[in-house]
């Protein structure tokens, strides 16, 4: 049975996975993903999100983005909930991507603000209250204005909520300010993650309820023991485990992700490192660095 907003922003708590689309000879690996979905089961993820940037979303095609998410649905088997990519530019698209997701099963859908036309905060109003009310399904909105060029401001999440549609946001702006005006905004019971995990603890301690990680790729049972010891008050033990963590966040990000998480889990031997273009292979002398940083958090390469 799918999740109501209220429902899904309860859920929406701990470390969610945005899950890489595995390839094989430039096609969707179906086999694959299933084998990634349990994995991050079995390492205590708390929901899965796939079909967003990690998961290569601007170079599936629409026709490819039901099955990736139906593959997600399945592998899962109502362990932990499915939240799927479904955003882009065009108002129209989004909302058939939403439909889409809902009909694949998705318990909700992560809807980024539209890029490079770089919409007025009314105009982000609009593009959300449009998709609100076109489709049955909870929404956690995509902050994220390195990418798509405009910040969706606190104010604007704030006349969203009472809609009765947005479960939550994933915050990627980098800014802890941000994230006060946030719950200022939207109310101290506002779900909010991290969309970096370099910025997950920090965003914790002014009340975010865990991160939307790329690196539980592949490492999941470590990013959850951090987020679980902060938000069970072992800050301490919390921030031990963050420095440990903290070389390795930053190497999956010394080239776009997620290219360095994909030549990680290619060396790693988890799923073949294929991109689709214009992802590029990494230069080898960040191959050599990134190496290097698996190597020093004790992974096999």
């Amino acid at each position: 049975m799918a999740l109501t907003t209220v429902e899904l922003a309860q859920r929406l708590t701990g470390v969610w996975t945005a899950l890489v689309t595995p390839f094989r000879g430039g096609k969707f690996d179906p086999v694959k993903m299933a084998e990634l979905v349990e994995r991050q089961v079995a390492n205590g993820v708390s929901g899965l999100v796939p079909c967003g940037t990690t998961g290569e979303s601007p170079t599936l095609s629409f026709d490819e983005h039901g099955p990736v998410v139906e593959c997600v649905v399945k592998a899962a088997r109502g362990r932990v909930p499915v939240v799927a990519g479904a955003g882009t530019n065009s108002t129209a698209e989004a909302i058939d991507m939403c439909r889409t997701a809902k009909s694949a099963g998705a318990d909700g859908v992560l809807v980024v603000a539209p890029y490079y036309n770089r919409p007025t905060q009314r105009g982000l109003f609009e593009h959300y209250r449009a998709v609100f009310e076109a489709v049955d399904v909870p929404v956690v909105l995509y902050n994220i204005p390195g990418r798509t060029g405009v910040n969706v401001e606190p104010e604007t999440m704030g006349l969203l909520r009472p809609l009765g549609r947005l479960a939550g946001v994933k915050e990627s702006a980098g800014s802890c300010d941000q994230v006060g005006k946030i719950f200022e905004a939207c109310g101290n019971d506002f779900a909010v993650l991290s969309g970096d995990d370099s910025m997950a603890l920090p965003f914790m301690s002014l009340g975010a309820r865990g991160v939307i990680s790329v690196a539980s790729n592949i490492v999941p049972r470590e990013v959850s023991d951090m987020v679980a010891a902060f938000l069970s008050g072992k800050h301490a033990e919390a921030l031990a485990m963050h420095r440990r963590l903290f070389p390795l966040m930053k190497a999956l990000f010394i080239e776009t992700n997620p290219g360095p998480v994909k030549t990680a889990m290619g060396l790693m031997g988890l799923c073949p490192d294929d991109l689709r273009l214009p992802m590029a292979p990494m230069e080898e002398e960040n191959v050599v660095r990134l190496r290097k940083a698996l190597q020093k958090f004790g992974l096999k390469v």
